[in-house]
C-alpha cells in the first residue's frame, strides 16, 4: 500500500498561489490514472488537475482554500496492483494469515508494494498561447538521486523561460534530451520513488531457506539507493573532481557513498578499478578518432546552432508580419534640446525624489500616449473583419535580451506620471535580462517603441508587431546643422519613424501622429498642460 500526493503544480512564475475551484470527485472515491479530480484557479486561469494514479482519493484542501505553488491538495491510496484497497478489505487477509501459523501469505502483498512508485513529470500549462516547449538544458543527470522541489532541468517557450522542480524525491530518469520540443502534457522525465527502499522488509520476512540468504543479504546492502551510489553532496563533489562514482567505496549505510567518501577521493585512488579493460581494447581504439576527424574538418570556420524557440517565433512572426501587411514607413526629426535641457535642469532633482533617472523613454511613451488619443486608429488593429480600438494606451517597449528581443508591455501609460514610467520600463528590462519575464506581462500591447539609438542607429524602418498596428522607431542623437528661425544653428536631431499598417492607418493618420509626437517632445511644457 503506498500513498501519492498530488501538490500544485507550477503554472507561470507570476502566479504564486491557487484556489481550490471545485472538487469533481469526494473524498473516498476510487479514481482512474488521468481522469479529473479538481479544478484550480488562479489570478489568470483556471485548470484541471488530474489524478497521477489509479487508487482512493483522501482530499486535504476543500473548493475555497488557498494553496501556495507546491501545497498539498489530496493523496491517492494505491495497493500493490495499483487498485485502492478498502480498509476492510486490508483486514480481512490478516486473520487467514494468522491461522496459517507461517507467513508465506502476505510475502506476494508485500513483494509487489515494494515495487519503485514512479512519478511522471510532465510539461506544466504555461499559458493559453504556448502548445510547446523546448529543453533548454538538464541540470541533473539520468539516474541521478534528486531531493523534492530541486531543479531538474529549464524549459523554453516561444516567450519565456521556466524552471522544472521535482515532484518527488527519487531517482530521475530522463526520457527527454536537451534540445528536444515537447507539447504540453507529454513526459520530460520519471522519479522512482522508495522502491528499493521497501525489498529489504518484503524480501526478509517471508524467505526463510538458506538458498535465500544471499538474496536477502544483498538486497539489504543495496537499500536506500546504497552501493555505488553518492548522496547528492557527494555526487556534486565527485562530479566536480571528475571521479565516477563507480570507482569509490562507500563507508556510509548499506555501502552508500557519503560526503566524506567523496572528499578522501581522488583521482589517483580511483585510477586502480580502471586497469582491467585497457590491454586489448586500447590499441584498438585510437584508429576510431582520427578516422572521424576529417569529417568535422571538411567544413572549415562554419558551424551549426539549433535556433531557439524563441529566435523561431521572433522569425516566424516577422516573415507573416511583412506577408500580411500592407506596411509602410513615414519618418520626421526632432530637435532634443528642449528635453535635454529639461533633464539637465531637474534630472538631480527628480532622481532624489524619485530614486529613479529621468530618461528619455518616459518622454517618448508619454508623448505616444497623448497622440494615441488624439490618433485613436494608430492604437487599434485589424481582427477578421473588424477593426478593434483600445481604449488604454498598453505601450510594448522592445528589450533586447541574449536570447532575442522581447517586448514588455507597460499598462495604462495615459494614466502613469514620468517617475511612474521609468520605474516600470527599469523593472521590465531587468526581467527580460534574466529571462523572468511572464507571458501575460509580454501580450496585450497596443502600440510599440524601440529605439535602435542606444546601439548607434541613424535610421531604420522598423517591423510592426503583431497583432498592432503600429510602431514608433527611436534613432541616435547627432548635433546637426539646422535653420532656426532664419538662422543656421547646431541642434541634437533624433530622426523617428512610424512603420504602420496601410490597410488600417491612412497616410494622413499616420503623419499627423508623427508631427503630433514631435511637437510634444520639442515643447514638453504641453505634457503638463495636456495641450
Amino acid at each position: 500500500m503506498s500513498q501519492i500526493e498530488i501538490k500544485v503544480p507550477t503554472v507561470g512564475e507570476s502566479i504564486t498561489e491557487v484556489t481550490i475551484g471545485s472538487w469533481v470527485k469526494k473524498d473516498g472515491e476510487n479514481v482512474k490514472r488521468d481522469e479529473v479530480i479538481c479544478s484550480l484557479d488562479s489570478d489568470k486561469a483556471s485548470f484541471e488537475v488530474v489524478s497521477e494514479a489509479d487508487g482512493m482519493l483522501h482530499i486535504k484542501a476543500q473548493e475555497g482554500d488557498v494553496l501556495p505553488i507546491g501545497g498539498l491538495i489530496c493523496t491517492v491510496e494505491t495497493s500493490a496492483n495499483g487498485v485502492a484497497a478498502p480498509a476492510a478489505a486490508v483486514a480481512a487477509p490478516a486473520p487467514v494469515a494468522a491461522s496459517a501459523a507461517p507467513s508465506p501469505a502476505p510475502v506476494p502483498a508485500s513483494a509487489p508494494a515494494a515495487a519503485a512508485k514512479v512519478v511522471e513529470m510532465k510539461v506544466p500549462t504555461v499559458g493559453e498561447s504556448v502548445t510547446e516547449v523546448t529543453i533548454a538544458n538538464w541540470n541533473k543527470k539520468d539516474g541521478d538521486t534528486v531531493q523534492l522541489d530541486e531543479v531538474l532541468c529549464e524549459l523554453e517557450s516561444d516567450k519565456a523561460t521556466f524552471e522544472l522542480p521535482a515532484e518527488a524525491a527519487g531517482t530521475l530518469r530522463i526520457v527527454a534530451e536537451t534540445g528536444a520540443t515537447l507539447p504540453i502534457g507529454a513526459v520530460i522525465c520519471r522519479i522512482e520513488v522508495g522502491g528499493v527502499v521497501a525489498q529489504p522488509t518484503a524480501v526478509n520476512g517471508p524467505q526463510p531457506p538458506a538458498a535465500e540468504t544471499a538474496t536477502v543479504q544483498q538486497a539489504a546492502s543495496s537499500g536506500n539507493y546504497a552501493t555505488g551510489h553518492p548522496s547528492p553532496a557527494a555526487a556534486k563533489i565527485l562530479a566536480e573532481k571528475g571521479i565516477e562514482a563507480a570507482n569509490v567505496s562507500g563507508s556510509g549505510v548499506g555501502g552508500r557513498i557519503t560526503k566524506e567518501d567523496a572528499d578522501k577521493a581522488s583521482a589517483s585512488s580511483a585510477q586502480p578499478t580502471a586497469p582491467t579493460p585497457p590491454p586489448t581494447p586500447m590499441p584498438v581504439t585510437p584508429p576510431a578518432a582520427p578516422v572521424s576527424q576529417p569529417a568535422a574538418t571538411e567544413k572549415v570556420g562554419q558551424r551549426r546552432v539549433k535556433m531557439t524557440s524563441l529566435r523561431k517565433t521572433i522569425a516566424r512572426r516577422l516573415v507573416a508580419v511583412k506577408n500580411e501587411t500592407a506596411m509602410l514607413t513615414t519618418f520626421n526629426e526632432v530637435d532634443m534640446k528642449p528635453i535635454m535641457e529639461l533633464r539637465a535642469k531637474y534630472k538631480d532633482k527628480f532622481k532624489e525624489k524619485h530614486g529613479v533617472g529621468l530618461g528619455f523613454m518616459s518622454f517618448f511613451t508619454k508623448a505616444c500616449a497623448v497622440a494615441l488619443k488624439d490618433f485613436p486608429v494608430v492604437n487599434a488593429y485589424i481582427d477578421g473583419d473588424e477593426i478593434v480600438y483600445n481604449d488604454s494606451a498598453d505601450i510594448a517597449i522592445a528589450v533586447s535580451t541574449e536570447r532575442g528581443l522581447v517586448v514588455p508591455v507597460v499598462r495604462h501609460t495615459e494614466k502613469m506620471t514620468f517617475s511612474e514610467i521609468e520605474k516600470e520600463i527599469i523593472r521590465l528590462a531587468g526581467l527580460a535580462r534574466d529571462n523572468k519575464l511572464t507571458i501575460d506581462q509580454m501580450t496585450g500591447g497596443t502600440f510599440t517603441i524601440t529605439n535602435g539609438g542606444i546601439f548607434g542607429s541613424m535610421l531604420s524602418t522598423p517591423i510592426i508587431n503583431a497583432p498592432q498596428s503600429a510602431i514608433l522607431g527611436m534613432h541616435n542623437i547627432v548635433e546637426r546643422a539646422v535653420v532656426v528661425n532664419g538662422e543656421i544653428v547646431i541642434r541634437p536631431i533624433m530622426y523617428v519613424a512610424l512603420s504602420y499598417d496601410h490597410r488600417i492607418i491612412d497616410g494622413k493618420d499616420s503623419v499627423s501622429f508623427l508631427v503630433r509626437v514631435k511637437q510634444i517632445l520639442e515643447d514638453p511644457t504641453r505634457l503638463l498642460l495636456e495641450v
